[in-house]
């Protein structure tokens, strides 16, 4: 077959497949428009997903009749002063959006620039463009799309419902409204009740305000401001308590110069600043702007501008993670599991009290036996059954009181320990309220923390074993260990082959103290597993310090004396992130005096 030029109407059809995915590409490139046009106030109007007809409104600077004109045309923009694609300061900048959508759809645009005594219409139907004609609008720009993909009937096929494609409008207008709370939004159609996100104050406040207005109040009360800078590179954002996460990764916001964007390289980044907070399964949830000279960064290495390539990578995922940590540190004993209402949502009412009607003499629940003569000898028997009636037998919790605290104790942010039930939690009195603490939680949080300083500083300290651990496994299990004996042993954990299916433990960290070396080693092969060769070697080796602090740190079911409880809560404030243990889950529970009350009715 001979080589030909496709006919152009072809070419623009090709070339919208690149731009137009679905009717939420076709609002993001036109909402993206509005914004760079300077608009304060943008109206989007959606019908049957945008499938039957969106409109875009914005109050933006407009159009004279000759830009109206040209912007139809393919890789006409106004968004560029020169050749440079290095020097990229605007959302769009390749003029391909309209073209590609009058190719695919019925596009009508009415526009008024300040300098024209009207404003002026055009449209634009399968690719064909017709005469600029006077019109009536006061100022800005309004932009409606009919018939998506109507020039197209096969990409029709593949849209979702009109449900699905009207979250995915949505969500596009959420992540451009985030990125601007300086601009006002409104988002409407059939398929939803308009919303509206009035126009921020400038700053930080005015971000959070916005930011709090679309992910949710709780987002906004447990979130935490971040901020990073070093050698022109800016991180700035919010990112929520360790507590508030999710089962996947949409909750993670992610900009780079106002642009929504979703890049591996700053989602590993959050990954690796929350490992020491969260579970394997859950994500948090943030919104983080990356602000950077336009040159230190290539914004188009995706036709739909989705995705972003950094000159220095390294620094910009390094700026990510030391922002985010500091910010944690910073907070360390702020989550939403600590906090006083969701430890009363748990409480429920231990008895139903009777009708005020019941009478007491007569059970239902057994026959009336008629009241029995007590004369003489026969009154102690009836006291012996009455005092029986309020024998409940032992306690269910081992509950030991201590004596009263001293004030300095009181006052400490943990408070004073005042007893230990079910041998498992710690129970502390503070000044205006009492904090209920998870020892082993606690304690494994300590030691994880130890172990990174230590070996941060000059190395984990070991201890010989005067008889060495001789541990059996199956085959695989000890090649796995053995291969990974260099990264194990600068833990302090020194191994080495005894057979075909043994290891032999000779050294043990000192922090851990006496440990069960086969079960470290057993749970230490089961995340080695789940490694592959992309793991960073620091994150490989925060595995093992978690899984090590796991094991020797003090164990539920541990009795402790009233001096241990209170060393172990003072511990507890000097190390960092004591909030949560390093599987994620919180390490205390606080209520403060004014929820006790509510439980019992005085408040």
């Amino acid at each position: 077959m001979p080589v030909r030029q496709l006919p152009e109407q072809v070419v623009n059809r090709i070339a919208a497949g690149e731009v137009v995915e679905r009717p939420a590409s076709v609002v993001k490139e036109l909402v993206e428009n509005a914004i760079d046009a300077g608009a304060s106030r943008i109206d989007v109007f959606t019908d049957g997903g945008g499938r039957r007809r969106i409109g875009i409104t914005d109050d933006g600077s407009g159009m004279t009749a000759k830009d109206l004109s040209l912007a139809v045309e393919r890789h006409a923009t106004s968004k560029l002063d020169d050749e440079d694609l290095l020097q990229i300061r605007t959302l769009g900048f390749r003029g391909e959006a309209l073209p590609s959508i009058g190719s695919v759809a019925r596009l009508s645009i009415t526009t008024r620039h300040a300098g024209e005594p009207h404003a002026w219409a055009l449209t634009v139907e399968g690719g064909a463009k017709s005469e600029i004609m006077p019109a009536a609008l006061a100022h800005g720009t309004r932009v409606e799309v009919g018939d998506l993909f109507y020039a197209t009937p096969a990409r029709l096929k593949f849209l979702k419902t009109d449900r699905t494609e009207a979250e995915a409008i949505r969500e596009v207008v959420r992540r451009l409204a985030m990125a601007r709370p300086d601009i006002a939004f409104t988002l409407a159609g059939e398929e939803r009740a308009p919303v509206t996100w009035a126009a921020a104050l400038p700053g930080a406040a005015g971000r959070l305000t916005r930011l709090g207005d679309i992910l949710g109040a709780e987002f906004r009360s447990h979130a935490i401001e971040v901020h990073a800078e070093r050698e022109g590179v800016v991180v700035d954002g919010y990112a929520a308590a360790p507590a508030l996460t999710k089962a996947n990764a949409l909750g993670q916001y992610l900009f780079v110069n106002g642009r929504p964007v979703r890049d591996k390289l700053i989602l590993g980044a959050v990954r690796a600043a929350y490992s020491d907070y969260l579970p394997r399964d859950r994500h948090p949830v943030l919104a983080l702007f990356v602000m950077l000279d336009p040159r230190e960064v290539d914004a188009n290495v995706h036709p739909a501008k989705t995705e972003v390539r950094f000159r220095n990578a390294g620094l910009v995922r390094a700026l990510i993670v030391h922002g985010l940590k500091e910010a944690l540190a910073r907070e360390g004993r702020r989550t939403a599991a600590n906090g006083g209402e969701s430890a009363l949502s748990s409480f429920r009412p231990a008895f139903t009290p009777r009708p005020a009607s019941w009478d007491w003499r007569v059970s239902p629940a057994a026959p009336v036996a008629p009241m029995p003569s007590f004369e003489g000898a026969a009154a102690p028997a009836f006291a012996e059954r009455v005092q029986a009636a309020f024998d409940v037998g032992a306690p269910s919790a081992d509950v030991r009181f201590e004596s009263q605290p001293s004030g300095d104790l009181v006052d400490r942010p943990l408070g004073a320990a005042r007893t230990q039930i079910h041998e498992t939690y710690i129970v502390s009195q503070t000044r205006d309220g009492l904090i209920i603490v998870d020892q082993h939680a606690a304690h494994e949080r300590i030691v994880y923390e130890r172990l990174k300083a230590s070996l941060a500083a000059n190395g984990v300290q070991r201890q010989i074993l005067l008889i060495p651990e001789i541990v059996e496994m199956d085959e695989a299990t000890v090649e796995r260990l053995l291969e990974r004996s260099e990264e194990l042993a600068s833990f302090g954990l020194a191994i080495e082959s005894f057979g075909p299916g043994a290891v032999a433990v000779r050294e043990t960290p000192s922090l851990l103290g006496k440990t069960n070396a086969g079960g470290l080693l057993r749970d230490l092969s089961e995340h080695m597993a789940e490694w592959d060769e992309a793991l960073p070697l620091e994150r490989r080796l925060m595995h093992v310090a978690a899984t090590m602090a796991c094991h020797g740190s003090v164990r539920a079911g541990r009795r402790l004396r009233p001096e241990e409880m209170n060393a172990l809560l003072r511990e507890m404030e000097e190390t960092p992130n004591s909030g949560q243990c390093n599987h994620g889950r919180p390490t205390y529970v606080e209520l403060k005096l004014s929820d006790v009350e509510k439980l019992f009715g005085r408040r």
